[in-house]
C-alpha cells in the first residue's frame, strides 16, 4: 500500500553539472523583447536607437531592441512609438512588464533592467482614419454625382377655395 507521502506532488530540479551552460545570442533574446513590445496595445511601432525610421508593427522585430546578455542575466533598452492619444507612462510601463515576464518566461535569465526610449508619437491611425473619411465623402459626392438628383420641392401651397360666381348685387336685392 502506498502511504501518503507517495502521492503528493515532488518538484523535481533538473540534473545539470556544474560546468554546463547555456548561452543564448543577443538576436535571440532581441527578438523575444521586440515580440513582447509589438504585442502591447498602444505601440505603433519600433524606433531605431538614433529615433530615427519607425519600424511598423511586427516589421523587424529586433530593430529599436538593444540588449545586453551575461550568463544569469539580462538587460534591454527598448525605443518604441506610441499611438497618439494613448497614455505613455502607461504604455510604457506596459511594454516593461511584458518583456520582463516574456524574457525571463523563455530564458530563464534574470531581467535586471528594461529601459523604454519613447522615440515618437504615431498619427498614423488618425490620419488614416481622416483619409478614409475624406475618401468615403469623395465616393458619396461621385456617386450621387451621376444619379439623378431629386428636385428641390417648392414649398406646398394652401389649396384655395374656388371662387363663387359672383352675382351683381342688384339682382339679388330684386329676387329679395
Amino acid at each position: 500500500m502506498a502511504s501518503k507521502k507517495d502521492n503528493q506532488l515532488r518538484k523535481v530540479e533538473p540534473q545539470t553539472d556544474e560546468s554546463s551552460t547555456i548561452i543564448y545570442a543577443p538576436e535571440v533574446v532581441a527578438t523575444i523583447a521586440g515580440i513582447a513590445a509589438n504585442e502591447v496595445e498602444g505601440i505603433a511601432g519600433m524606433s531605431t536607437t538614433q529615433g530615427g525610421k519607425i519600424a511598423g508593427k511586427n516589421k523587424n522585430v529586433t530593430r529599436g531592441v538593444k540588449v545586453e546578455v551575461g550568463l544569469e542575466e539580462v538587460s534591454c533598452d527598448i525605443y518604441v512609438s506610441i499611438e497618439y492619444g494613448r497614455p505613455i507612462q502607461k504604455v510604457a510601463q506596459e511594454v516593461q512588464e511584458s518583456v520582463r515576464r516574456s524574457l525571463e518566461a523563455m530564458t530563464g535569465l534574470h531581467v535586471v533592467r528594461v529601459d523604454v526610449h519613447v522615440q515618437s508619437v504615431s498619427f498614423e491611425k488618425e490620419n488614416s482614419a481622416l483619409t478614409a473619411g475624406a475618401r468615403n465623402a469623395r465616393l458619396t459626392e461621385r456617386t450621387d454625382a451621376g444619379r439623378e438628383q431629386p428636385k428641390a420641392e417648392e414649398p406646398a401651397q394652401e389649396p384655395q377655395p374656388a371662387a363663387e360666381p359672383e352675382t351683381p348685387a342688384a339682382e339679388t336685392e330684386s329676387e329679395a
